[in-house]
């Protein structure tokens, strides 16, 4: 499954399954075929996946200052970080609401 979000005031935004349904998670949703984020949850929404941009930053850092305090030294992260997969969703969020105009997927 792809996610293909859409809004009139932005260009389409497509994402793997994996990556929307962590989206989905963040924001407290379910991950689903089809929905909706009206105007007025927008600013939830995008709150939701700033503090889970933070609070992963936040663990890497901590786990950065916990290897070096025993000598050690992490490995790079194997996967793409959680800022540059929610970045696009979170723009479109902001000019959708902006604009007061909705974000939907799968219709």
């Amino acid at each position: 499954m792809l996610y293909k979000f859409k809004s009139k005031a932005a260009g389409d935004l497509i994402m793997t399954a994996p990556v929307g349904d962590r989206m989905m998670a963040l924001v407290g949703r379910a991950p689903a075929a089809q929905g909706i984020f009206l105007v007025a949850q927008m600013p939830a929404a995008i709150a939701a996946l700033e503090q889970g941009i933070a609070d992963e930053e936040h663990a890497r850092r901590e786990a950065e200052a916990e290897a070096a305090a025993e000598g050690r030294t992490l490995p790079p992260p194997k996967d793409v970080s959680l800022r540059q997969r929610a970045w696009p969703l979170i723009e479109m969020l902001k000019r959708a609401h902006e604009a007061d105009k909705d974000v939907v997927w799968g219709v």
